[in-house]
């Protein structure tokens, strides 16, 4: 292993391997104690939680290699006796963490750890202790042998609970719908969790539409294409060319078309017939809008036009509605 910095000094007498682990232990004391008083903080993640989310397939051993310790993020099976920066949390690991240690420092060559690779994010199955003394002795990397696995969303290193929570709402949404496979230049994101839930509904009520208009013919897997083509695509090219994610920072065009679609709904429950995507992806934009001068835009135009629907009501379509409910009428029919 590659020493990153000297050992820290030890007083005359002592045990180097009991000062570098008690130097170990306040480092994660102190970590658990700014996690709880800022609410804020990642832990290391159990490899269960991240199997069962993520559903990896597809395992391959690889050679060995130098992996980046600050991409380590995750455990099988001893998550709780680390931190995330793989300090000890716990006193009962002090032997082996000081046998580990004492190897270390009198340069005897370790075997290499073994660990998970998903995307960019690793997770140790054999060699906490060597992690964990390797991270507090400086070192940046350390030899691996590597089992690297497939997923179907990108993982990268920022992964915590809570992204992980996103991603297996993201790969579930994926399985469902086999996007990936039958768009695979899609890259239909969202950043809030429940989106991939209401987005997948969203497919299935397209989906019954279809069915309904041409006699049940239509498959799961043409239904996805169909609203991705002819439902997503026209309202993720709106969104670009408008510029909209200047408007919203840190959100997907996936975000935006979700945000879209639900305003455009609240606008013709308030307005009637007539909001087109266009003008719903307009009003939503300077109406909720980060950018001073924008809002001072919105205002103005709120001032000089009045109600909010004479500005996302186009009277075209209000007419087409008007005399397709009129000729309904004279046909004896309700207007659907």
């Amino acid at each position: 292993m590659v020493t990153g910095r000297d050992p820290i000094p030890t007083m005359a007498g002592r045990d180097p391997t009991q000062t570098h682990f008690d130097a170990a232990r306040r480092k994660a004391f102190w970590s658990e104690v700014g996690r709880f008083i800022s609410g804020r903080g990642r832990e290391l993640l159990p490899w269960q939680d991240v199997e069962d989310s993520l559903n990896p397939s597809n395992f391959a051993d690889r050679e060995r290699v130098s992996v980046p310790l600050d991409a380590v993020v995750g455990s099988v099976g001893r998550y709780q006796e680390f931190d995330r920066a793989f300090m000890p949390k716990l006193d009962s690991t002090a032997q082996r963490w000081r046998s580990v240690a004492s190897a270390y420092l009198d340069h005897v060559t370790l075997p290499p750890v073994t660990l998970y690779k998903l995307g960019e994010a690793y997770f140790v199955v054999d060699g906490h202790h060597r992690v964990s003394v390797a991270r507090e002795m400086g070192q940046a990397f350390i030899d691996a042998n590597v089992i690297e696995g497939e997923t179907k969303v990108r993982v990268t290193t920022s992964l915590d609970a809570e992204s992980l929570q996103l991603a297996g709402e993201h790969t579930r949404f994926l399985e469902c719908t086999r996007l990936d496979t039958l768009r695979p230049e899609q890259r239909l994101e969202f950043t809030t969790l429940g989106a991939y839930d209401w987005a997948l509904e969203h497919i299935l009520n397209h989906w019954r539409r279809l069915n309904q208009e041409r006699g049940g013919a239509v498959t799961q897997d043409e239904a996805a294409e169909d609203w991705y083509d002819d439902v997503y695509l026209p309202m993720a090219r709106i969104i670009r060319d408008r510029g909209m994610l200047a408007e919203f920072p840190h959100r997907t065009e996936a975000d935006l078309f979700l945000w879209i679609v639900d305003h455009q709904h609240n606008l013709v429950e308030s307005c009637g017939p007539g909001v087109t995507q266009e003008l719903a992806a307009e009003h939503l934009a300077y109406r909720y809008t980060i950018q001073p001068l924008r809002r001072l835009v919105r205002a103005a135009k709120e001032w000089a036009t009045g109600p909010v629907c004479s500005m996302v009501v186009d009277p075209e379509l209000v007419g087409s509605a008007k005399s397709l409910a009129s000729g309904n009428a004279v046909d004896g029919r309700d207007p659907e």
